[in-house]
């Protein structure tokens, strides 16, 4: 007989919802009622869809999913609360997850439904790892952001100086390729000379 998984479930390979996502696609204009359909891919192919309504239409705005878990038709609603922005312009939306109540901007399907992230159990992929496989990550990836600010120097309209003056995004780029130990400490410290 089979056994269930011991392996957690993992916030970053999960479907979400984001309130970012809703508002880039047009769900969140206020007095509205849209319909329309979320998909997820990985590897160009489609591995899960939902059905979505929004109504903006009152004050008591709410997100309608429905969809089908593992051949159970699933329905419900999620409110949506707005927070004057702090900018003093406009309202922030949040989901009010129906499980723990509190806000959020992103809703995990962790299993049958999308919930908030303190309702689910789960870890994200750095949390799995180890202390030596964490930092071999950050290694990897400092290396990764020094070859990729290299890379922009080089770029055709990359703006260096301004005034006289070294850019920020100059100064920066040569921070972080200093920081992954592409340039020797000479060479960084002739550069560091002509930036500042």
């Amino acid at each position: 007989m089979g056994r269930y998984s011991l392996s957690p479930n993992l916030y970053d390979e999960v479907n979400t919802i984001n309130i970012s996502d809703l508002k880039k696609w047009g769900y969140l204009k206020p007095y509205q009622l849209k319909t329309g359909v979320i998909s997820w891919k990985r590897w160009g192919r489609t591995i899960g869809s939902i059905s979505i309504l929004v109504d903006t239409r009152s004050d008591a705005g709410y997100m309608e999913l429905s969809y089908n878990y593992r051949d159970e038709p699933i329905s419900y609603r999620i409110k949506l609360v707005t927070v004057p922005s702090n900018l003093g312009r406009g309202e922030v939306y949040y989901f009010l997850c129906p499980v723990v109540k509190k806000r959020c901007r992103k809703l995990y399907s962790t299993g049958k439904y999308y919930l908030h992230r303190e309702a689910t159990k789960g870890l994200y992929r750095i949390q799995t790892l180890s202390t030596n496989q964490r930092s071999e990550v950050e290694y990897l990836q400092t290396v990764m952001q020094g070859e990729n600010s290299l890379d922009n120097t080089y770029k055709k309209h990359y703006k260096k100086y301004y005034a006289g003056e070294p850019t920020k995004r100059y100064r920066r780029d040569w921070k972080r390729i200093y920081k992954a130990g592409i340039l020797t400490m000479d060479d960084f410290n002739n550069i560091k000379n002509k930036l500042y």
